[in-house]
């Protein structure tokens, strides 16, 4: 299978730089393998503890350390409908590990936190932290070492990204993430859209919009838009680390509930102890990044991996960063339209020919490497065992090719024929800094805004200058100090309705932020994560209303129109005290310790890297 030529040249260009950081990696993790924590080495006391609580059934099969003993970590939470599924499934599990002789336990639980519940306030500043937290707890979790595999139960925005920084500490273990799948399709996404900015008009009220959010987002499951979450989802497929085709598969069927059986029972064919042993950090490799990043240009999705793949990737000794992303993206083409980049939902693009679909045509135009270390894959290229779709045949799991054709041309192409031939995540940089920019959310008419800027240090200020009327007109507002070490970068998707209204008012309007927006948010040209970011001495300390700004994503271009003698003498503006209240105090070292977005935005791996 021959690799496009600019992957290759990326993929190489990571293996070069992160040789040293990558050889540590698999040093530790051979070194734990052979000499860590594990059943064989805890002495009687200590694993008569890790037994102690074990189902009857189990507590003979884990003392005799006879058979596998797979470790559940668990996302599981009844308020966040994502998660909500997970309820059940450690019961149902141990029952799958028991069918073929091996034991489960959960081994701990991490907090899943909601980007929609939190979403404009307050609690948003713990969101991106709480992916590091989530690590932590998953380290905890498998720190006991009662384990010889991982199951890895969770799906949205920062809890995969955190589950698999912790996992991959303990690499030497197989480990397959099982998601839950998305909810049904509810009110078109499109129609929801159109509400909330109806709202942010004044045009209609809080009743008419509940109603509309409701019917969005109404049971079990995964939000269907393709944000953060469902992007997760796919870079896990296209990285090979769920069982093939398990991403969109809806909750609460027969065909989920197989394919997490599939999951338990793989897992022991996996384990140390076997001939086919698979462990997570030999998984993610190089390859295997550049698989993720290219399945999330290939699909339009969601900006915030511009963070949290680089923070997966160090938690490997792997080193990217977004020029990295952008080479990828100039030769990875669009070829899904799932909103907010298109009208149909993750379901609709299921059932266009979904994840099968999509790793054949870019495995078949040589934009993936068929050749990495897969959970489930054999043969010279594993990753082509993913490329099928999951199915049932009298109750039993079967994997059939995908369409030879894609079933809907408005969600889903080939490679061959894509929506666009580039990925539409650019890098734009110049002196106010290097940012992210998402062009297939957006008209290519706007993908270039200049304007004069309108500046300002909090998301609420600048919807009170919406309702004011000030921003009619041209202009790109720049909401700065909204970096990890400000305020812990919040997502800012509550701006997107205010300023969808300006635009289809016939503005040129454009944000320029060092904070994040919603893998849901599109539309409006956005350079987002600019870094270095405001506080500590970033570009955009030093602007000032009127300041004229060029941002083109043509060019690749984020500018600020100024002279450059007047610029340097510039002081920085104030930024606003740390904010206290909802815990966000509690948060003030990971702010401090937080390196750069284009890095991850850690504290936690920052630190690591200094020790490790």
């Amino acid at each position: 299978m021959i690799v496009n030529a600019t992957i290759s040249s990326v993929t190489d260009r990571i293996i070069e730089r992160s040789k040293d950081s990558r050889r540590r990696y698999l040093d530790l993790i051979d070194e734990q393998r052979d000499r860590g924590v594990n059943r064989p080495h805890l002495a009687c006391g200590n694993f008569a503890h890790g037994f102690a609580a074990a189902d009857a059934e189990d507590k003979a099969t884990i003392r005799s350390g006879r058979a596998t003993n797979i470790g559940i970590v668990t996302a599981y939470n009844d308020m966040l409908s994502a998660h909500a599924p997970y309820g059940r499934y450690p019961d149902q599990m141990k029952i799958f590990a028991r069918e073929i002789g091996a034991t489960a336990q959960v081994a701990g639980g991490v907090p899943a936190m909601c980007d929609g519940v939190t979403q404009g306030l307050a609690g948003m500043e713990l969101s991106l932290f709480s992916r590091d937290t989530i690590a932590l707890s998953t380290a905890v979790a498998l720190s006991h070492g009662m384990f010889e595999a991982a199951a890895l139960l969770g799906i949205c925005d920062k809890i995969v990204p955190g589950l698999l920084i912790g996992a991959l500490r303990f690499g030497h273990l197989p480990t397959i993430l099982v998601p839950g799948g998305p909810m049904p399709t509810g009110l078109p996404n499109k129609e929801k859209q159109r509400i909330r900015q109806l709202y942010a008009e004044g045009k209609v009220g809080k009743d008419e919009l509940l109603e509309s959010e409701s019917a969005s987002y109404h049971s079990p499951g995964t939000c269907t838009f393709y944000g953060t979450a469902n992007s997760n989802q796919m870079m896990m497929e296209v990285m090979g680390l769920h069982m093939p085709g398990a991403a969109f598969v809806n909750p609460g069927t027969k065909l989920r509930q197989e394919l997490t059986r599939a999951a338990v029972h793989r897992l022991t064919e996996i384990g140390w102890n076997g001939n086919d042993y698979r462990p997570l950090g030999r998984c993610v490799d190089e390859k295997a990044i550049v698989n993720a990043a290219v399945g999330l240009l290939a699909t339009g999705g969601s900006t915030n991996h511009a963070i949290h793949l680089p923070a997966i990737a160090r938690a490997a000794g792997i080193v990217i960063d977004w020029e990295d992303l952008d080479r990828l993206s100039s030769t990875v083409p669009l070829i899904a339209r799932v909103y907010p980049n298109g009208s149909g939902d993750v379901n609709h693009f299921q059932a266009a020919g979904g994840i099968g679909f999509t790793i054949r045509t870019l495995l078949d135009s040589g934009l993936l490497h068929g050749d990495v270390l897969t959970v489930a894959g054999n043969g010279e290229a594993p990753l082509a065992d993913h490329a099928k779709e999951p199915g049932l045949d009298e109750d039993r799991l079967v994997w059939r090719d995908p369409p030879e054709a894609s079933r809907d041309e408005t969600m889903l192409r080939p490679a061959s024929d894509p929506f666009q031939p580039d990925g539409g995540m650019r890098l734009v940089r110049g002196n106010l800094g290097r940012a992210t920019f998402k062009t297939s959310a957006v008209e290519a008419s706007r993908w270039t805004i200049e304007a004069p800027a309108r500046v300002f240090a909090d998301q609420d200020e600048v919807l009170a200058a919406f309702k004011a009327g000030e921003l009619e007109r041209d202009v790109i507002v720049v909401v700065r100090f909204q970096g990890p070490k400000a305020n812990g970068m919040p997502e800012l998707h509550k701006l997107t309705p205010a300023l969808g209204v300006l635009q289809d008012r016939g503005f040129r309007v454009a944000l320029v932020t060092d904070g994040r927006m919603s893998g849901a948010s599109g539309k409006v040209p956005a350079a987002i994560h600019v870094s270095p970011e405001a506080l500590g001495g970033g570009p955009l300390a030093r602007l000032r209303d009127g300041d004229v700004v060029r941002l083109s994503a043509d060019t690749g271009e984020l500018n600020v129109l100024v002279d450059a003698g007047e610029w340097d003498s510039r002081t920085d503006a104030s930024a606003p005290p740390p904010a206290i209240g909802t815990g966000r105090e509690l948060f003030a070292m990971f702010r401090n310790g937080a390196d750069e977005a284009e890095r991850g935005a850690s504290a936690m791996l920052y630190a690591m890297e200094n020790v490790a």
